[in-house]
C-alpha cells in the first residue's frame, strides 16, 4: 500500500476505544440511542457499542447517511441525507458516532438535527479530531485522537471509498506524494 503510512495502530485504537466506552458509561446516559453517521462511523460504532454492552449500557442503534464529499477528497460545504433514522429521539439521549470531525459540517447537522427532534441531550464521539482550520463551532465530547491536518484513511475512513478496510488509521498521501490536506 504505497498511499498510505500507518498513523495510529490497532492496539492504539483498541486502548481508546475502550476509555471513550467507560467514559461514556460514567455519564449513565438514559434509554441511550447510538446514531451512527455512515459509511465511516461503523467501524468505530461497532467496537464501542460491543465496548459500551461489557460495560452494561444498554443502548439501541440507528444509522444516518449523511455526506459532504461524494466521491471526492474536498467537501461540497453542503451536508445531504441520504438515509435518515428510523426510530423517534424525543427524550432520548442521544450519542452520534462519526470516524471524523474536520469541518464539522455533517457532525453539527446531525447534532442539530437531534435537538430540534427532541433530544434530551446530544453528544458526539469521533474517532479522528481534526481542529486544525475549523470554521464550524463543534466539538467532541468523546475523542479517539486529535490529529494533524492529514487526510486519513483506515478504520472505517475511506479516499474516494477505498480503503475503508484497514484495521488501523493512516495518513493517505496522493499518487503525486503529497500529504492530503484538510480533506473532511
Amino acid at each position: 500500500m504505497a498511499n498510505v503510512e500507518k498513523l495510529y495502530s490497532e492496539e492504539a485504537i483498541a486502548e481508546r476505544v475502550a476509555a471513550i466506552a467507560t467514559d461514556i458509561a460514567a455519564s449513565k446516559p438514559d434509554h441511550l440511542l447510538v446514531v451512527v453517521v455512515l459509511k465511516g462511523g461503523f467501524v468505530f460504532a461497532a467496537d464501542l457499542v460491543r465496548e459500551l454492552a461489557g460495560l452494561g449500557v444498554r443502548l439501541e442503534v440507528e444509522f444516518i447517511s449523511l455526506s459532504s464529499y461524494g466521491k471526492g477528497l474536498t467537501s461540497s460545504g453542503e451536508v445531504r441525507i441520504y438515509h435518515d433514522i428510523g426510530c423517534p429521539v424525543t427524550g432520548r439521549d442521544v450519542l452520534i458516532v462519526d470516524d471524523v470531525l474536520d469541518s464539522g459540517l455533517t457532525v453539527k447537522f446531525a447534532r442539530d438535527l437531534m435537538k430540534s427532534r427532541g433530544a434530551r441531550r446530544v453528544a458526539v464521539a469521533a474517532m479522528i479530531d481534526k481542529p486544525e482550520g475549523r470554521d464550524t463551532k463543534i466539538h467532541a465530547d468523546y475523542v479517539g485522537f486529535t490529529c494533524p491536518d492529514y487526510f486519513v484513511v483506515g478504520y472505517g475512513m475511506d479516499a474516494g471509498h477505498a480503503y475503508r478496510e484497514l484495521p488501523f488509521v493512516a495518513v493517505y498521501r496522493a499518487e503525486n506524494g503529497k500529504d492530503g490536506k484538510r480533506g473532511r
